[in-house]
């Protein structure tokens, strides 16, 4: 099986917090993660920035908005179906923010996540329900 590229959004606001949600749909269910998707076949990676602001966060975003913060490589013994015995194995392209001034869209989509806090990176680092990968994007430095 070959591996799956992802983006994962890292938004974040004004005083150095970054949104996370609390993931309801494997893999990292029950986990607090960034916002993010796979990309889709034939899809441009400016085009997955848009759909997935808009998918993930409720927000249109420009993709020149977006710096690339690194490549990431993440591992799950399941699937995006929760399939058992079916390991994932994915690229992820982690994009970064600042979110715009203004206010934040009144309500931030459901359906991948269960709710959403704002953590800091430090806070984020503290908290056994974040997920590791999503504290490396804190603590590891890449290119």
């Amino acid at each position: 099986m070959l591996p799956l590229v992802s983006i994962d959004l890292l938004l974040r606001d004004a005083g150095g917090r970054y949104l996370l949600g609390l993931r309801g749909n494997p893999p990292a269910q029950g986990r607090w993660f960034v916002p993010g998707g796979r990309i889709r076949k034939s899809e441009t990676l400016a085009q997955a920035l848009e759909r997935l602001a808009a998918e993930e966060l409720g927000m249109t975003l420009p993709p020149a908005s977006w710096r690339l913060h690194g490549v990431y490589e993440h591992f799950y013994d399941v699937n995006f179906a929760g399939e058992s015995g079916m390991p994932t194995h994915y690229v992820v392209l982690a994009y970064e923010t600042q979110l715009p001034s203004g206010p934040l869209a009144t309500a931030l989509p459901a359906t991948q996540h269960l709710g959403y806090r704002w953590d800091t990176p430090e806070d984020a680092a503290r908290d056994a329900d974040v997920h590791p990968y999503t504290k490396a994007y804190f603590t590891e430095q890449h290119p």
